[in-house]
């Protein structure tokens, strides 16, 4: 059966330069906003030791608004001012719910310019997209359709460190599972294999910052010799950026690819939960362990299994998927990293990811 969900579709536009103009300004006043509530609030705490609701926040902006100093916050729309008091009201729940650190200041050059518009800052007609306080609607490059009959509740517009600008659309769409099938699969994430199945098949690690590496070395040596504050230096600083953005959109759709397969080919999906943020902690591996993506992985296999109608089943980090014989049982007493091919007490010759991958299949479907 279909089941309601709520999706984002990301599109790239082309602004004006009138347009262009007044998103930079809502970005700076969105980080503005952001910033002196998260300082009341920090203040407030300190010095009286109570919490700041969202409706004080809101409050808060209404007056800054009527001060000669922030009397250009009323030059923006009003809709993604109150957004990112909601969203930094979310940011301390989850803080106090001890599910995220404590909330940090926005950095002008640091953090990701973008702007939430809600169904009351935008309007949406035959599919013509026109923010609040513009004119003319948003030049949109429509790489895909969005679903029939569909409008959209939420949008955000942003622009990447490259200077290439975004709009995503949340909509409700109807998704329905996909047919049943008998085939499971555990995984095995690694780096020489990005993925090693359980029937044998090793999914090729591509490394696609690897094979920028030296393209993306020469832009950074050319941005180290320009005069800080020079135009020079700012277009250096892109030419770094994009080299980037080429590097994270090459491994996004990689990453789609393969766990769409994934997701089609098999009923239940077992792997092991990473602890990716410990392990990046290793210098020698920690480029590596970046470039290979493995978090995002994990949740893009999260989400496609749960639209999709199909199972998840995330081992614990302690399961010894390595040590482990899955011809006997017999664990191993070390198997240091070293190791990619060992044999059993019971004559049985394992490749390390293969018997890994076969284990955490067997456990996963053992749980479910």
């Amino acid at each position: 059966m279909a089941q309601l969900v709520k999706r984002a579709y990301k599109y790239r536009f082309y602004p004006t330069p009138e347009q262009a103009e007044q998103l930079v300004r809502t970005f700076g006043c969105v980080r503005l906003v952001y910033n002196k509530a998260l300082e009341e609030r920090t203040r407030a705490y300190k010095l009286e030791g109570r919490g700041v609701s969202y409706g004080e926040s809101s409050a808060a902006l209404t007056a800054w608004k009527k001060t000669p100093e922030l009397a250009f916050l009323r030059e923006v729309s009003s809709v993604p001012l109150q957004q990112t008091l909601r969203h930094l009201q979310a940011a301390f729940a989850n803080f106090f719910a001890r599910r995220a650190k404590h909330p940090t200041f926005k950095s002008k050059k640091r953090s990701r310019a973008s702007a939430e518009y809600t169904r009351s800052g935008f309007r949406w007609r035959e599919g013509r997209l026109t923010l609040a306080k513009m004119g003319a609607p948003l030049d949109i490059v429509w790489s895909r359709p969005l679903p029939e009959g569909t409008e959209p509740s939420t949008v955000t517009v942003s622009r990447d460190p490259s200077g290439r600008w975004f709009v995503s659309l949340l909509v409700e769409e109807k998704i329905a599972p996909l047919p049943p099938v008998e085939k499971s699969t555990g995984v095995d994430a690694g780096l020489t294999a990005l993925l090693t199945l359980s029937c044998g098949e090793q999914i090729a690690n591509p490394r696609h910052e690897r094979r920028e590496r030296r393209r993306l070395a020469k832009a950074q040596r050319a941005l180290a010799r320009k005069e800080k504050g020079s135009k020079n230096r700012d277009k250096a600083r892109m030419r770094v950026a994009r080299v980037y953005a080429r590097i994270a959109d090459r491994r996004r759709d990689y990453l789609h690819k393969v766990t769409t397969r994934l997701v089609r080919e098999n009923q239940a999906i077992a792997v092991e939960d990473l602890a990716v943020r410990n392990m990046v902690k290793n210098s020698r591996l920690a480029r590596a362990i970046s470039d290979a993506g493995w978090r995002e992985l994990r949740r893009m296999l999260e989400y496609k299994t749960a639209w999709y109608g199909r199972t998840l089943v995330v081992a614990d980090r302690w399961f010894p998927s390595s040590k482990l014989c899955s011809v006997c049982g017999a664990l191993q007493n070390d198997m240091p990293l070293s190791v990619r091919e060992w044999t059993c007490a019971c004559g049985a010759v394992h490749d390390r990811e293969v018997n890994a991958a076969q284990n955490l299949l067997a456990a996963g479907l053992a749980e479910s």
